[in-house]
């Protein structure tokens, strides 16, 4: 006697349960491991311009805000 196909065994119908999970598990982290790609590219291009404006900034004004308290306004 044979079973009718269009009643699964219901542990064959959990397995494609679990491998369709997977599947869209797998998609899923495969979409994850692009965004963390993309923002350390974007980390490290900020690195890099952050390292160039400090390349930029004069020597002497690294203490800014303990300089603008040095400077007194004429009417004091």
């Amino acid at each position: 006697m044979t079973r009718p196909m269009t009643h699964e065994d219901p542990s064959d119908q959990r397995l494609t349960e679990l491998e369709i999970k997977a599947s869209f598990s797998e998609d899923l982290l495969d979409q994850l491991n692009l965004v963390i790609v993309r923002q350390q590219a974007q980390i490290d291009l900020l690195i890099k311009e952050v390292k160039q404006l400090r390349e930029q900034q004069p020597d002497g004004v690294a203490g800014g805000a303990a300089r603008l308290m040095d400077d007194l306004p004429p009417h004091y």
